[in-house]
C-alpha cells in the first residue's frame, strides 16, 4: 500500500495530521512515519496505564469501604456535605449499568466509575473530608512526602496523559518527555504497592518502543 498525505488526511483528518506535517515541513514521508510512531508508542502504554487505573481504583475503593463501613459507599456520597461534586459521576455510572439491562451492584459501580472520578477524590476540594482516609491507599509513599498535593498533582498529570493516549492524541514528541511520564506511572504504582512495578516489567514495552522510535526519528 502506498502511504500518501491524501490517504492519511482522508482517514485521520487534516487537523489531526497537520501537527506532524508542521514538524517535518520538507519531508512528508517522515511526517507520516512520525504519526505512525505516535500510534505505536501509545499502544505500548496500554499495559502500564491499564494496571495503574485498576490498582488506583481498587486501592481507593478499599479505603472508601473502610471509611463508610459498607461496600456500597456510593449511596452515602450524595448525603455527605461537600461531596456533591461527585454525584454526577455516580449517577452516570448507575445509568450506564441500567441501560445495559444489568443489576446495579457495588462491584459494577466501582468498575464503571471513570478514571477522572477516582483521581478527583484526591483534589483539594475534598481534602478535609476524604484525604485522612484515602492517604492509606498509598502506603509506600514516604511519610514525609505523603501529602495530598504531592499525590494529586502527578495523578492529574497522568490522567491527562492517559486521556491523550486513549484518544489517539499526539504524545510522541521527545524521548525525555515520554521517559519522565513513564517513570511517573511506575512511581505512582509503587506508592500503591511496591511489588507492582517489578511484576509489570514482563508486560511493559514502553522503554523498548521508545528506544526504537528515538532511533527512527533521530531523537537525541
Amino acid at each position: 500500500m502506498i502511504q500518501t498525505k491524501y490517504f492519511f488526511e482522508k482517514v485521520f483528518s487534516t487537523e489531526r495530521m497537520e501537527r506532524y506535517y508542521a514538524a517535518h515541513p520538507k519531508n512528508e514521508a517522515i511526517a507520516i512515519i512520525h504519526y505512525q510512531s505516535n500510534i505505536e508508542l501509545s499502544g505500548s502504554f496500554y499495559a502500564c496505564l491499564s494496571v495503574f487505573e485498576v490498582a488506583l481504583r481498587n486501592a481507593l475503593n478499599r479505603e472508601l469501604i473502610t471509611k463508610f463501613g459498607r461496600k456500597d459507599w456510593y449511596r452515602i456520597i450524595p448525603s455527605v456535605q461537600g461531596l456533591n461534586g461527585l454525584n454526577y459521576y455516580i449517577t452516570e455510572a448507575q445509568r450506564h449499568i441500567s441501560n445495559r439491562g444489568e443489576i446495579v451492584t457495588a462491584s459494577k459501580i466501582v468498575a464503571e466509575l471513570t478514571f477522572g472520578f477516582w483521581v478527583s477524590l484526591i483534589n483539594s476540594q475534598y481534602e478535609k473530608i476524604l484525604w485522612h482516609d484515602l492517604r492509606r491507599a498509598f502506603p509506600y509513599m514516604p511519610k514525609t512526602q505523603r501529602q495530598r498535593k504531592n499525590i494529586s498533582a502527578p495523578l492529574n498529570n497522568l490522567r491527562t496523559f492517559r486521556n491523550r493516549v486513549f484518544h489517539n492524541e499526539p504524545i510522541c514528541w521527545s524521548h525525555a518527555y515520554i521517559d519522565n511520564i513513564h517513570k511517573e506511572i511506575l512511581q505512582a504504582l509503587y506508592w500503591i504497592n511496591k511489588d507492582i512495578p517489578t511484576w509489570l516489567k514482563e508486560y511493559d514495552t514502553v522503554n523498548d518502543v521508545l528506544d526504537k522510535i528515538s532511533k527512527r526519528l533521530g531523537w537525541q
